[in-house]
Formats: structure tokens, sequence, C-alpha cells
């Protein structure tokens, strides 16, 4: 797992800081209170089990991931399942709630919703459950080596 402080050199390499908050940036409403932007703008990192195998999907705070596209881009069969607490930390390096897009395993491949490509700049966790970084889609596709699609749908507003 890559501590923060490892986390802030490799992004200061690239001229990226990384913002930490007094409150939690567990969820997307939670981070985009913080950060002070939509919940659209907060680019989430998601872990996914394919048929036993990890797979990244990072994208806005107002998507949900399709698993049916996530199977034909990542050309994985089997059932999607979102893993378990022990699992996120085991195949990620960090824990639910700060899982950060990047200085991950290599071997864990890494999709970019296309959804992203709707903000100059999106907010990243940064490894901890009260940090985020700000990114254009462009940073994002240079640091993870991760690869634009199609994956997600807009979640439905509530009623209410």
């Amino acid at each position: 797992m890559a501590e923060l402080n490892e986390l802030k050199a490799y992004l200061e390499t690239h001229n990226i800081d990384v913002w930490e908050y007094v409150e939690p940036t567990t969820t997307a409403m939670a981070a985009a209170n913080a950060v002070g932007c939509s919940v659209a703008e907060i680019a989430k990192t998601l872990l996914f089990v394919v048929g036993g195998k990890p797979v990244i999907v990072v994208t806005c705070g107002d998507m949900k991931v399709k698993s049916s596209h996530l199977k034909k881009i990542s050309g994985l069969t089997g059932k999607v399942k979102l893993p378990k607490t022990d699992e996120v930390l085991n195949y990620t390096g960090y824990a639910p709630g700060g899982v950060c897009p990047f200085l991950l395993p290599a071997d864990l491949p890494i999709f970019l919703d296309q959804s992203l490509q709707r903000f100059p700049v999106v907010y990243a966790a940064a490894g901890n459950n009260h940090s985020a970084v700000p990114v254009s889609v462009a940073q994002l596709e240079q640091l993870t080596g991760g690869r634009l699609a199609a994956l997600c749908e807009s979640i439905p507003e509530e009623n209410g």
C-alpha cells in the first residue's frame, strides 16, 4: 500500500497536489462536500472482481458501472462482483473509501469511464478517506495507464 507521503511525492513529480481534509471523503457525496464541487466531478475508483479477476474502474460520482459493458471492454467472463473490504485492501493496497487510481499494482487492469471527459478537472481519492487529488482525464490516462471506455450509465436521481 502506498503511504500518503509516498503518493504525495509521486504526484508532486507530476505537479499535482494532494488536498487533505478534516472531514471524511469516503463517499462521492462526502468528497464533493469537502472539495466544494458536484458529485459528478468526483472520480470514484472502484474495484470489481469479474470471473475471479480484479479490475479497476474510475468513473464520475454520478455514474453506475454496467456489468455487461465491463465484461465486454475487459474481455473477461463470469460474474461481476463487488469485493469484500479485505479483498479491496488485498488487490489495491488501499482501504475502501480511500482507493485511489495511482500507484496500484502493475498487473491490475484500469479502465477510465468516458463520463470523466465532461469535466476539465475531476477529484480522485489520494489513498485515504480524508483527501482528494484534482486531475484532468489526460493526467489520469498518463499516470494510471488506464484505458478510456464507455462503461457506465447515469444513476437515476431520487425523487423526494
